[in-house]
């Protein structure tokens, strides 16, 4: 039998629906180890309660300690996959951060459910199962930290919540799954053709991540330069372009030698610096903003507050945001 660690860290399948209240809450420390013994017939399974928190209350120190532990369980045994599960919520911000700073040796999977365990329709139990399916499944090596929900296999790069209560809400915009769980095997469509990985002990980077919207107040972002940022992530509109208005207190923040990325609020495409005019990509660029390659907001702060545990160089930090 292959050897699986499941980490548990909370989220709403370790929850329970109180019908009378009309709510879900963490009220049951046990919800996710009723499902152990279904998972006996793929894996010898050793479950550990790491955490059970609400997404919500997960923060990027606790990411690194997850990957602390993560590597410290795999110094000390032999297992042929991870699987952790997670709240929906923050789920691929998670998955993204150990993604790129896990020196993956096994498959290391995150799921969760939409449905709290007591639900009519739960949906725990399956995704926990198809997870560790895939995550002893020998076609999982090398393919960077995975998440699985719906049956569906997607990369921690590309995944995203698109919905707020619907068991399909993982979804990969542009990219689709990587692979599909059925009921006799994992099926791989297609791989990530590369993968990151950034050596780092700490991640104490302060990075806002701000919107774009029509007629933004430059007032608004007077903390920028009031405060001890280390860098900013801006959701910019489009292909990459900003109100003018705000362009001078921007131009401070980098004055300051703070890094600003600029990822685009919609959720399909990449941002790049083609349109000439103020406010413009182009001016974006030149003003020297960093463009990124295809991440959403939450993801490519994570990236930055990654990065910035190995350089503070604008030249260099450009080249991890083209990869």
């Amino acid at each position: 039998m292959r050897r699986v660690l499941v980490i548990n860290t909370g989220g709403t399948i370790a929850m329970t629906a109180d019908d009378s209240l009309e709510s879900v809450k963490p009220l049951d420390d046990q919800a996710v180890r009723r499902i152990l013994p279904h998972l006996a017939k793929y894996a010898e399974v050793r479950m550990l309660t790491y955490a059970n928190l609400p997404s919500p209350h997960i923060t990027p120190a606790f990411m690194n300690d997850l990957r602390q532990h993560i590597l410290s369980e795999l110094k000390t045994t032999s297992y042929d996959g991870i699987v952790v599960t997670h709240g929906t919520d923050t789920l691929e911000e998670t998955a993204y951060f150990l993604d790129l700073t896990l020196p993956l040796t096994v498959p290391v999977v995150l799921t969760g459910a939409m449905r709290s365990s007591n639900e009519l329709g739960a949906d725990g139990p399956v995704n926990l199962i198809s997870s560790v399916r895939t995550a002893i499944d020998p076609a999982s090596r090398n393919k960077g930290v995975l998440v699985v929900f719906n049956d569906e296999i997607h990369a921690a790069r590309h995944v995203t919540k698109t919905h707020t209560s619907n068991v399909a809400t993982f979804q990969s915009p542009q990219y689709g799954p990587i692979g599909t769980v059925t009921k006799r095997n994992v099926i791989y469509h297609h791989v990530p053709l590369a993968r990151e990985y950034y050596p780092v002990e700490q991640v104490e980077a302060n990075v806002p991540l701000i919107k774009a919207v029509a007629g933004m107040d430059p007032r608004w972002l007077s903390f920028l330069s009031e405060q001890p940022v280390d860098g900013v992530v801006i959701e910019a509109f489009g292909l990459g372009n900003l109100p003018p208005a705000v362009l001078p207190a921007l131009q401070q923040v980098l004055d300051k030698g703070v890094p600003i990325v600029i990822v685009s609020r919609c959720f399909n495409g990449q941002v790049q610096d083609l349109y000439d005019y103020d406010g413009g990509g182009r001016q974006l660029r030149e003003m020297g903003m960093i463009f990124s390659n295809g991440l959403n907001g939450q993801k490519a702060r994570i990236k930055l507050m990654v990065a910035l545990q190995q350089t503070r160089d604008r030249d260099e930090l450009d080249r991890y945001f083209e990869q």
